[in-house]
């Protein structure tokens, strides 16, 4: 009877422990989509300003067309400019939706500079006026094996951390992508305020951030969050899935950089 009784407990704790990890499993899936949509909402005052300059100059051209009916070039350079315009704004829209979806989603080969062009589609944002220097340093025929939407948050993760960084004082952001022996290397660096040498061990746990340090003092811009402390571990989750790495870098005062390493894709025959 002891024996029986032994069974039974085990394999009620055995399906205790099955529902919970089931629940865990649950949480993160939750915790990804949640944080996909916590860098939405941070960028939602960029996104909105610079929707706002695509439509802004439409209504205007709309308005002068209006006052000169007989103006066929005006006409003409009216719905140029809107079709332009609107063209942009769908690209912007496309970006967000796919973005919110927040799936992993399924590998795939893919070149990574239109990914990363997509991330600041998706932002909407001319860095040069945060006095913020971009340079993209990606060979147009370097491909990644990758779920596209993951990687893409993760990406937009990093540069949204790397450009509140780098506020209000401006600086560069760079972005640096070469193939190598094992797979793609990838590297997001800035010259912002970076990280404290007692912080760094903790960058990428759950819930740890040191955004709020910034906000105290007010030097973020006026799109950051609270800081959830979810991005970074988001990151480092994501690129685990990918049976990749993520490490750090940072000194204070001189900037951090993020590095990325993903494997190539592995032909089984």
């Amino acid at each position: 009877m002891a024996l029986t009784s032994i069974i039974a407990k085990r394999k009620a704790v055995h399906g205790q422990l099955v529902q919970q990890q089931r629940r865990n499993e649950a949480l993160e899936k939750d915790m990804v989509q949640l944080e996909a949509l916590a860098n939405l909402g941070s960028a939602t005052a960029m996104i909105a300003h610079e929707i706002n300059n695509l439509l802004t100059p439409l209504t205007n051209y709309a308005e002068l067309s209006l006052k000169h009916t007989d103006d066929r070039e005006l006409a003409e350079r009216t719905l140029r400019r809107t079709a332009k315009n609107c063209r942009q704004a769908g690209k912007v829209m496309e970006s967000i939706l796919s973005l919110a979806k927040a799936g992993c989603g399924e590998k795939v080969v893919i070149p990574l500079l239109p990914m990363v062009n997509a991330v600041f589609d998706c932002l909407c944002r001319d860095f040069t006026k945060d006095g913020i220097t971009v340079e993209l340093l990606v060979s147009a025929d370097l491909q990644v094996y990758a779920s596209p939407v993951s990687l893409q948050q993760a990406m937009m993760n990093l540069v949204l951390n790397a450009r509140e960084a780098m506020i209000p004082h401006g600086g560069k952001l760079t972005i640096l992508a070469q193939a190598d022996n094992d797979g793609t290397l990838i590297k997001i660096s800035d010259t912002g305020c970076g990280i404290e040498q007692s912080e760094m061990s903790r960058v990428f746990d759950t819930f740890f951030t040191t955004k709020h340090k910034k906000i105290a003092c007010g030097e973020l811009g006026r799109t950051a969050g609270s800081g959830t402390g979810l991005g970074l571990a988001l990151c480092k989750k994501v690129i685990d899935a990918h049976g990749g790495t993520i490490t750090v870098d940072s000194h204070p005062g001189k900037g951090t950089t993020f590095t990325i390493t993903l494997p190539k894709k592995i032909i089984v025959r």
